[in-house]
C-alpha cells in the first residue's frame, strides 16, 4: 500500500507539470499503470492519441498488440506496471523532444526508485536510448539489432537490474506480419 500512496503523490504532481510546452495540449497525464509491486516494467517512449483521451498507457490499437503478446507468454497486465517515459502526448505522435524527456525524467525515475522492478522492458527505440545511456549498456546497437536481448544494468539505482530490449507494439499494428517476431522476442521474459 505504501508503494501505491506514494506512486500516486509523484502521478498527482506530474499531473499539474509545466516543465515543458506539452502540458498545454494534454487532455490527460499519462503517468503509468499496473501493480507497483510489479517485478517487471514496461516502457515506452509517450502516450499517443488514445492514452491521451483516457489517460491510461497502451489503451489503443497498440496496447491490443501488447495484450496478445502479455498472453503468449502468459503474463497478466495486472501483474505487471506500464509507463512511458514522458507522460503527455506530443503533438501529432511526433517523437518527444530532447527538453520534453528531460521535464519527464524526475516523475519517470520516481516510479523506477518506487516499484524498484527487477526487469524492465524497453519498449522501442526511445526507450531502449535512456536506457542505453543511464545505465552504458555494453551492448550497442539499434532496436533492430537488440530486440529480443537480456542486458544487465550494473550500476546505478539498480545494480541487479535486467534491461530487455523489445520492438514497441505498434510496429504489428503497421505491419502485421512483425507479430510472430515480437512474440519471439517476449519468449526471453518466461526465461527471466
Amino acid at each position: 500500500m505504501e508503494k501505491q500512496r506514494l506512486l500516486e503523490e509523484c502521478q498527482a504532481k506530474a499531473s499539474q507539470c509545466k516543465r515543458c510546452v506539452l502540458w498545454e495540449t494534454r487532455k490527460n497525464t499519462v503517468f503509468g499503470k499496473g501493480n507497483p509491486e510489479a517485478r517487471i516494467v514496461f516502457v515506452g517512449e509517450a502516450p499517443g492519441y488514445n492514452e491521451d483521451i483516457k489517460g491510461v498507457p497502451f489503451c489503443g490499437k497498440a496496447g491490443d498488440v501488447l495484450d496478445e503478446l502479455f498472453s503468449s507468454v502468459n503474463f497478466k497486465r495486472e501483474d505487471t506496471y506500464i509507463t512511458n517515459i514522458i507522460k503527455c502526448r506530443p503533438p501529432n505522435n511526433r517523437d518527444p523532444l530532447e527538453d520534453e524527456i528531460k521535464a519527464c525524467i524526475p516523475y519517470f525515475e520516481r516510479q523506477l526508485e518506487i516499484i524498484k522492478p527487477a526487469v524492465i522492458c524497453c519498449l522501442g527505440r526511445h526507450s531502449l536510448r535512456y536506457f542505453a545511456n543511464k545505465f552504458s549498456l555494453k551492448e550497442k546497437g539499434s532496436i533492430s539489432v537488440l530486440h529480443g536481448r537480456v542486458m544487465e544494468a550494473g550500476e546505478g539505482l539498480f545494480p541487479s537490474m535486467k534491461i530487455v530490449a523489445l520492438y514497441h507494439p505498434a510496429v504489428a499494428v503497421y505491419d502485421p506480419g512483425k507479430i510472430s517476431i515480437l512474440k519471439k522476442d517476449f519468449q526471453v521474459l518466461q526465461e527471466i
